[in-house]
């Protein structure tokens, strides 16, 4: 069988899918194919368009991402090594699906460059239909989009194992991708490069939390989840005064504690549910906690410790801590 009576057959299955109204509810991948031609209008037999991003258009977005690379590099250089040789690439998108950093061989570069799986490549959902970078960003969650499984019939010599990465903030905010285009790639090394996959963009997330918050102490969270695993790491990031002021999204998924940045730092005893502290632990940090639980009402805060008003100033300004901190 052809190539091109591949693509057609692939097509029509495609299409076939679509037509079917039900289709959408029973599967994942049918709701990406109902998504590309029904919310984005794409045609699964189209050619390539062939559209990438300008030199000087991928430079300002790798400087916006500049802090997200400087993470990612390390990590990306570490995957390629384990799968490179096997004829596979290594790609990180931004959040839209733009390709931002690629790793290939100098034999493969060539087909991967074709393909559009180079700096600059657009990969978004709407742009190519059911793909590993695209649909991983929409449905935030880690997918293998295998050869035929693609929307266009144009990428069916590409099979794709991505993970969603979350910044330090819990945000969306890139997919790192393993694509590979051998035939003899089957379901079970996509199944093993998937996991390399998933276990990398964790370290990313780490990484990135890491340096986001340097001058932190980092401190594990207590592993409550109760959904599916392979969420990340939870990690909180605290003050000198056991504050938290950041925490990764498995830490906000096991701890309730949202997905928006704090407003303001929290006592860790409060948000790891242990309240065994005493005021003589350490006195800067029991004020600065009864403040943040008190939401900076300083008589809140001297009512809850059991201390006047004016004795609340006072120790406030001998460790010092002004109204408002």
């Amino acid at each position: 069988m052809t190539m091109a009576s591949d693509r057609l057959n692939h097509s029509d299955q495609v299409l076939n899918t679509v037509q079917q109204g039900n289709a959408a509810a029973t599967s994942s991948l049918a709701a990406s194919w109902c998504r590309s031609a029904l919310h984005h209008g794409l045609d699964p037999a189209a050619s390539r368009k062939q559209e990438r991003l300008s030199a000087a258009g991928l430079a300002g977005l790798r400087d916006s991402n500049g802090e997200l690379i400087a993470a990612a590099v390390p990590v990306l250089d570490q995957l390629f090594g384990n799968v490179g040789r096997t004829g596979c690439c290594v790609i990180l998108s931004d959040i839209d699906g733009v390709v931002l950093e690629a790793r290939s061989s100098a034999s493969d570069a060539p087909l991967f460059d074709a393909i559009g799986l180079a700096p600059g490549g657009m990969w978004g959902e709407s742009a190519e239909g059911t793909n590993g970078i695209g649909t991983c960003l929409v449905e935030q969650r880690p997918v293998t989009i295998l050869r035929g499984e693609h929307f266009a019939s144009r990428n069916i010599g590409v099979s794709c194992m991505d993970a969603p990465v979350f910044d330090p903030e819990g945000r969306l905010v890139a997919a790192l991708d393993v694509s590979s285009a051998r035939a003899e790639h089957g379901e079970a090394l996509a199944a093993l490069v998937a996991a390399l996959v998933q276990d990398a963009a964790r370290q990313i997330e780490r990484d990135f939390f890491c340096m986001r918050y340097a001058d932190a102490r980092i401190v594990y969270s207590p592993d409550r989840q109760t959904g599916p695993r392979g969420r990340g790491v939870a990690l909180l990031a605290v003050d000198r005064d056991d504050l938290v002021i950041g925490a990764t999204r498995a830490a906000r998924l096991n701890l309730g504690l949202g997905n928006k940045p704090f407003e303001r730092p929290r006592p860790l005893a409060d948000v790891i549910g242990d309240t065994s502290s005493s005021f003589d632990d350490s006195e800067r940090a029991i004020l600065r906690q009864a403040l943040a639980r008190s939401g900076g009402n300083v008589t809140q805060a001297a009512r809850e410790l059991g201390i006047g008003r004016a004795t609340m100033y006072r120790r406030m300004e001998r460790v010092g801590i002004s109204p408002g901190q």
